[in-house]
């Protein structure tokens, strides 16, 4: 199953004189995962999608940082 959220691990050196962040999230867009654009796709208003900068409501990707998990982040 396709996520918008991905996760990866980074190298962390023994040497390094900062905690290591261990693992690092990122967003995919939801145009990725469509091989082409469907005919009819619902639409915003045309002053929604100014706000949403998209027209269409299927590439409309609200991104959030995971350290917002209430707000559609990674769960914590």
């Amino acid at each position: 199953m396709n996520t918008h959220f991905k996760t990866y691990h980074p190298y962390a050196s023994p040497f390094d004189p900062c905690k290591p962040i261990l693992e690092k999230a990122y967003s995919t867009p939801p145009n990725l995962y469509m091989g082409f654009q469907p005919p009819n796709l619902p639409q915003f208003t045309p002053l929604e999608a100014l706000r949403a900068g998209t027209l269409w409501k299927a590439f409309y990707d609200p991104w959030f940082s995971p350290l917002e998990p209430g707000k559609g982040g990674l769960p914590q």
